[in-house]
């Protein structure tokens, strides 16, 4: 599965450009919201999960944050960010990786993802996801974790995806985890339809 999820990816964004898909946001609300609530500061060590071509990596370096690592599946994915981060890309760690493969060598005060999560349909993934996410974030950080909400659409890209609230969320994480906020988000894609998203934002006990 992770080699047609990788085939899948790549084809993407080998073939459109980064405002030619749904989830493109120019500006990375409400990503950077809670990236504040959950205590962020410059010095925070963040991974942001599945990022494609977001610019939330572009917002990140702008505000200061001096280590940031993106991981992706696409290799195309990344090298579209490298190309539009210019020079600064070299102040970021980027890594491509299936989620459910990855084996993080280091720990994290930020785990972001923005609708990556939802394109896990099997419980093997989204278990497999929950490992990592454990093993990557340091005790007292925070997951902050976007997915199509229980009324948004079932499919992108082509492909199913669950949709989430936090309690399906917070039960696939697990008991090490605590719920510190949900809130809704109306997407709006650059052909102007809404996608409507979940956001729940958990902290690491211990």
């Amino acid at each position: 599965m992770s080699n047609d999820r990788a085939s899948h990816w790549e084809t993407i964004y080998r073939t459109k450009t980064e405002d030619q898909v749904s989830w493109f946001q120019q500006t990375p609300e409400p990503s950077l919201t809670l990236l504040t609530l959950a205590d962020a500061t410059p010095t925070a060590t963040i991974v942001d999960i599945g990022a494609g071509a977001s610019h939330l990596v572009d917002a990140l370096i702008g505000q200061g944050y001096g280590d940031v690592t993106v991981l992706d599946i696409s290799q195309a994915a990344l090298d579209s960010d490298r190309a539009r981060l210019g020079p600064d890309a070299n102040r970021v760690r980027w890594i491509c990786s299936d989620v459910t493969a990855w084996q993080p060598n280091r720990g994290y005060d930020i785990w972001h993802d923005r609708a990556a999560f939802h394109f896990l349909t099997n419980a093997a993934d989204q278990a497999a996801y929950a490992t990592v996410l454990t093993r990557a974030l340091k005790p007292g950080g925070h997951a902050i974790i976007g997915t199509f909400a229980p009324d948004g659409p079932e499919k992108c890209s082509g492909l199913p995806i669950v949709r989430h609230d936090a309690d399906s969320i917070g039960k696939l994480l697990g008991g090490g985890f605590a719920l510190i906020d949900t809130r809704r988000h109306e997407h709006k894609t650059p052909w102007d339809s809404v996608q409507r998203f979940q956001f729940s934002t958990f902290r690491k006990l211990g």
